[in-house]
Parts: C-alpha cells; sequence; structure tokens
C-alpha cells in the first residue's frame, strides 16, 4: 500500500467516525504520523482527499464488476459474481460507505458528477445483467432491483451483527434471492 493510500484510508476512518467537517488537517496528519501541512505534499486539500476517495471506490466497484460480468458464462453466474464482489467491498470498506453515504454533499461538484457517472455505469451492469436472466423486467425496475441490492449489501456499517464470513453469506444469500436468483451456479461462490 502507497503513502497515498495509507492516508486515504486513515481519512476514511475518520470522516466515518466523525464526518467530512469533524475532522482537521491538523487531526488527519496526526493520525498518519505526520504534520497537517504534510498532508498537502499527497494531496492539495481534504476537499480532493475525499474526492479520490470516492472516485476511486467508484472505479474500483465498476472494473471489478465489468471483469467478474465479462468471466461469466451465464447472466445467473454474473450475477451471483456481482453480488460476492459487491459484498466483499461492502465488508471491507465499511468506513468509505459511511462517508459515500453521509459526506455525499460535501464532494465538490465535478467529483459528485465523476462518482454519480461512475455509479450509473455501475447500475447498469447489473441492470443489464437482470434483464438477461428475466427478460420481462423493464429497465426501470431492473434499476431499481439493483438499488435496492445496493441497499441490503451497503448496510454492512449497521447491520453487521455476525462475523464477516456469517454476514457474507447472509448478505449474498439475502441479495440474490431479492435479485431472482435461487442458489449460485454450478461452479460459482
Amino acid at each position: 500500500m502507497t503513502r497515498r493510500e495509507q492516508i486515504l484510508e486513515t481519512a476514511a476512518d475518520l470522516f466515518a467516525a466523525r464526518g467530512f467537517h469533524g475532522v482537521s488537517v491538523a487531526e488527519l496528519g496526526a493520525a498518519c504520523g505526520i504534520s497537517g501541512p504534510a498532508l498537502y505534499k499527497h494531496f492539495p486539500s481534504k476537499d480532493a482527499m475525499l474526492a479520490e476517495m470516492l472516485v476511486r471506490i467508484s472505479e474500483e466497484l465498476l472494473a471489478v464488476g465489468r471483469e467478474r460480468v465479462a468471466s461469466a458464462d451465464t447472466p445467473e453466474a454474473a450475477l451471483t459474481e456481482l453480488v460476492g464482489w459487491h459484498t466483499d467491498f461492502a465488508l471491507r470498506h465499511r468506513s468509505l460507505i459511511v462517508v459515500q453515504d453521509r459526506d455525499w454533499e460535501s464532494l465538490p461538484a465535478a467529483a459528485r458528477e465523476q462518482v454519480r457517472a461512475l455509479q450509473r455505469e455501475y447500475v447498469d451492469l447489473w441492470a443489464a445483467q437482470l434483464r438477461l436472466a428475466h427478460p420481462d423486467l423493464s429497465p426501470e425496475r431492473a434499476r431499481a432491483a439493483a438499488h435496492a441490492a445496493f441497499g441490503l449489501l451497503n448496510s454492512t456499517p449497521h447491520s453487521a451483527l455476525l462475523p464477516d464470513e456469517g454476514m457474507r453469506e447472509l448478505l449474498s444469500s439475502m441479495a440474490l434471492a431479492a435479485l431472482g436468483i435461487s442458489s449460485p451456479p454450478d461452479g460459482v461462490t
């Protein structure tokens, strides 16, 4: 992990705990083991840090999601892979989910639009697989179903009452059932 990534990870944890506006640059620097002003060697501002943090996660979700879909043999397998990927992501990045949800309005306008565009592509990726698996599903309903699945999977900061492996199984099985995929296709976990 690079120093820049370490700073972003620390910032995500602090922002999740106290909110973007509740964390000063000095506090952020101290948590990273450097002075507040030394952060400016890595990021031009705290706003830029938030922007990179949220753009990065949106890019990662989309890129890995595309890889999972491309390697799947059927729409059902693709949806199983997407659910598994998103579940793992949500369990590993609880702080980022909180920051995305709570500090969205603090995101600079250009970054907000970039994140929205990436998120729309991610939703459309899921919706396309849903429509292939369920041909009678309208585009609007497929997008709504994808958003509903995200809501379930992104509940991890608040609902993770079991150890991660138990939560992974529970969330995955619930999301697949909600999407009309009764069990993982052969060879997919």
